[in-house]
């Protein structure tokens, strides 16, 4: 039974795994309660979009991947880190599909002018967008666009100007609350949701300000707020008004757009995915200004931990093997003491006394069959060793 200790069964049972546990490390991700558009001077920007958010708008934009949630700024020494329910001033969006509200001009089956109620239209044949921020869709207006809002309309199919599609979007400053992670040295964010203040107003003289509720920020501090000044503010929606608004075409003669975002805008295959995409650059951006007090939410850095990791499972055969081998011990030590079988094992006494050359027990004692009676006996019993006519050896005893 003990050889089961070698069993292939027993080996199986112990293993040694990798786990990740939190080490004493504290690794930072970027956030913001303030954005305030500065120089590299630290002086304000009137007017301008500082170069770090304008590179941000433009990466959203031409980002094919729209993998914006990638590019945010971190520490984890570990490669492996997570940070919950963070909050940050951000830029959310929204748009909405207003295809049903293109008007169509057709001669002969064939539609050669397309039409917004905004005025935004495609004429002729090829490929073609033209944007604006004249707004149409009811379902945006309750969303005070505190950045941007327009509408595109767009047609892809050279040869079918009946191939048309028309989207509006809406963007805005708003609270973001997010889940973030490390993976492998690989970072990456879900925001969870967001809040905003339909009530702020683009004001020359004053500052959005966003106050959500403690149950959202999960902050037992009354007094956070999150805030764009008035400066930054106009000077983003200025440039986001004049980057947004143009057009642009394809055709068998060549291709011409009024702008690059105009080109990036007619090649996305997802209008609204690639606004969100630069609604969440645009944020990253924001969050990583290094402005005023560094404020970074802390997370968790994960380190990897060997340990002993027993399988239970495997003791299963092992410990039925066992079981069954001692309950027949068992029953043959319970059936030899039944029978009054007595043990000869440890002696050869007992091959002397019960062989077929020697008839040891025969004597006026009687025959023996105890281990102690053969050994007392033996003692007054002498035999010797005699060479057979064979040439072989035969034990006889001495008297017979």
């Amino acid at each position: 039974m003990l050889g089961n200790l070698f069993d292939p069964f027993l080996q199986q049972v112990v293993v040694y795994k990798d786990r990740l546990v939190p080490s004493d490390n504290s690794p930072q991700i970027v956030r913001s309660r303030i954005y305030s558009a500065r120089s590299n001077e630290g002086l304000p920007l009137p007017s301008v979009v500082d170069l770090s958010l304008k590179a941000a708008i433009y990466n959203g934009v031409f980002d094919i991947k729209d993998n914006a949630d990638a590019g945010i700024s971190h520490t984890c020494s570990t490669g492996d880190c997570s940070w919950q329910s963070l909050t940050s001033l951000a830029v959310c969006s929204k748009c909405v599909n207003i295809t049903s509200l293109v008007e169509k001009q057709c001669t002969n089956g064939k539609c050669y002018l397309l039409s917004l109620p905004n005025g935004l239209s495609l004429s002729g044949l090829g490929g073609q967008i033209n944007a604006s921020t004249t707004n149409i869709s009811s379902e945006l207006h309750e969303i005070m666009p505190s950045v941007l809002r327009f509408s595109s309309l767009i047609s892809k199919k050279v040869s079918d100007p009946n191939d048309v599609y028309a989207v509006e979007c809406s963007m805005f400053y708003c609270v973001g609350k997010y889940n973030a992670s490390v993976s492998n040295g690989i970072a990456d964010q879900q925001m969870l949701g967001s809040w905003r203040n339909d009530s702020n107003r683009l004001d020359v003289e004053s500052d959005i300000i966003l106050n959500p509720p403690s149950s959202f920020t999960n902050e037992s501090d009354q007094d956070e707020s999150f805030r764009v000044t008035h400066i930054a503010a106009a000077a983003i929606n200025s440039f986001m008004t004049k980057s947004f608004t143009g057009s642009g075409g394809i055709n068998n003669g060549g291709s011409a757009f009024s702008s690059d975002i105009m080109q990036a805008l007619y090649d996305t295959s997802n209008l609204t995915r690639r606004i969100d995409n630069l609604a969440t650059s645009m944020s990253n951006s924001i969050r990583g200004q290094d402005d005023h007090v560094f404020d970074p939410a802390y997370g968790i850095a994960w380190t990897k931990e060997t340990y002993v990791h027993v399988r239970w499972g495997w003791f299963a055969f092992p410990i039925t093997l066992v079981s069954l081998a001692s309950l027949f011990l068992a029953g043959i030590m319970l059936e030899t003491s039944h029978r009054d079988i007595q043990v000869w094992k440890s002696s050869n006494i007992a091959l002397l006394f019960h062989g077929r050359s020697l008839n040891l027990t025969a004597s006026s004692d009687g025959p023996v069959s105890r281990l102690s009676a053969m050994t007392s006996r033996a003692s007054d019993i002498k035999a010797k060793l005699l060479e057979t006519p064979g040439g072989g050896w035969k034990l006889t005893q001495e008297g017979q």
